[in-house]
């Protein structure tokens, strides 16, 4: 079980601004199964927390939302690539963040 997000935001300097950051983790790397190949994905833990919601938010597997990205993207789009950026809208387009689960 990874550890519960830090509850402060890290400021760093930049230039003459400051700007905010989340807790940063490094990507987690999952398995999942694509029309019977196992492959690998590489995210952070906000992104595998934010994939879990919108697929149960459209009833459907995590996998099974793996696996209709996987279908969509472009070619020389990599599947993680794909992954958070169809995560990124759907949060944008719900227009919230999924309460942080304990896990991913």
């Amino acid at each position: 079980m990874p550890p519960a997000p830090r509850p402060i935001w890290m400021r760093i300097g930049w230039g003459a601004r400051m700007i905010d950051l989340p807790p940063l983790d490094a990507p987690r790397k999952r398995s999942v199964t694509i029309d019977g190949h196992r492959t690998s994905v590489s995210l952070e833990d906000a992104f595998w927390v934010e994939l879990r919601n919108l697929a149960r938010m459209n009833g459907i597997s995590p996998a099974g939302l793996i696996a209709a990205i996987d279908h969509a993207r472009p070619p020389d789009v990599g599947l993680a690539t794909a992954i958070r950026l169809f995560v990124l809208a759907g949060v944008k387009s719900a227009g919230t963040l999924a309460a942080s689960d304990g896990g991913a």
